[in-house]
């Protein structure tokens, strides 16, 4: 398989919508795969990918039923035995070359290929690029990450999801979000709820809360999901979106929340237009715009830090995508810079993140 996978650097924009289709093939599922081959002497065609037991899924794909420089795959095998619908566009007449397989296809090369990575975390199949939701739970380092599952290039925009206990060696799960029809998964944090706050787990079994941009070509907006099986698998909130912001703001640009606990409450920094924002929540669902601070673009970080080590003097740090932050003070409402704008690094270090929950004995900030 040609499925080399690399650490990008690029935003891009691409709603997912429903068009009306004419051409439709019904799909019973005896395997555990279907699987799609790619070619990329063929434009992407909106296809929809429904049936009993799953939402309908949007996929952009360049499907042929000619050579293919790569099979992509999606697992289907707890849906065998039922019957699933393709459809899409009028005269597209390719959805034939969707196939069943009992395995990956490729599944005796993947990371034996020649140029695979084998230092840095990479996927099966597929592009991969901002990582999200970062978090410790039970012993697991969770990473989920941008991903388009069905090509080599942006697009699909799910959230991928691997585990690790020790932040070298990982296990690549199912994707944990999906493109739906309210738009693409785009970047985001998650948070453990040990108070129960949100009302989505209880005490013995708190639930996973995973914050995520939905994109679509009117807007961008920020909703919820949550797991109560380690992040296995995710139920989005029914009150859809939590925060929607195109009014506020005059702009399509309001993306990636970072959330985190402080003192009695939830805080979220969102980017927005021209900076960061600031809001808070008591029970992760319902948030109140406190403040806002220019100078910031994507995938906004605010987290505390000692001063050469002493945890009795500490700084806060807001950080933006592309590796520049300020220092300063935070009250829960209110970041106040004290000095900055920094850059700490040099090179494509581009929408980094840390992870949340780390336990208090560790005393590090690791960032990914």
């Amino acid at each position: 398989m040609k499925n080399m996978i690399r650490l990008a650097t690029v935003a891009a924009f691409a709603g997912v919508f429903m068009l009306s289709a004419a051409e439709v093939r019904q799909i019973k599922i005896t395997d555990n795969y279907l699987t799609f081959p790619v070619s990329h002497k063929c434009d992407r065609v909106r296809i929809n990918i429904s049936g009993d037991g799953m939402a309908t899924l949007p996929v952009d794909i360049r499907l042929t039923d000619g050579p293919a420089d790569y099979v992509t795959f999606k697992d289907v095998s707890a849906l065998k035995v039922r019957k699933i619908t393709v459809s899409a566009p009028d005269g597209f007449k390719v959805l034939d070359a969707i196939g069943q397989s009992a395995e990956i296809p490729g599944n005796d090369s993947i990371y034996k290929e020649i140029n695979r990575p084998h230092y840095h975390f990479t996927t099966r199949r597929g592009w991969i690029n901002d990582p999200n939701g970062l978090i410790y739970h039970d012993g697991e380092y969770h990473l989920f990450y941008q991903h388009n599952p069905y090509e080599r290039d942006w697009g699909n925009m799910h959230w991928g999801h691997a585990v690790s206990r020790d932040l070298v060696h990982w296990t690549e799960l199912a994707p944990a979000l999906y493109p739906d029809t309210m738009g693409a998964m785009f970047s985001g944090s998650a948070v453990v709820d040990t108070n129960n706050d949100s009302g989505f787990g209880t005490k013995d079994n708190p639930a996973m809360v995973a914050a995520f941009t939905v994109d679509n070509p009117d807007r961008q907006m920020e909703c919820i999901a949550y797991s109560l099986d380690n992040g296995r698998t995710f139920t989005k909130y029914s009150g859809n979106p939590v925060i929607d912001t195109k009014e506020k703001w005059d702009s399509h640009d309001t993306r990636d929340p970072k959330m985190f606990r402080y003192g009695d409450r939830w805080v979220l920094v969102l980017n927005e237009r021209d900076g960061h924002s600031i809001y808070n929540s008591n029970n992760l669902r319902d948030w109140t715009f406190k403040s806002h601070i220019t100078g910031f673009w994507e995938c906004p970080e605010l987290f505390e830090l000692p001063v050469d080590g002493d945890k009795n003097n500490t700084m806060w740090v807001m950080y933006g995508a592309s590796g520049t932050y300020m220092l300063g003070d935070f009250d829960g409402e209110k970041f106040t810079p004290t000095s900055g704008k920094h850059y700490y690094s040099t090179g494509s270090i581009y929408a980094a993140q840390t992870i949340n929950n780390m336990p208090a004995s560790d005393g590090r900030r690791i960032q990914i």
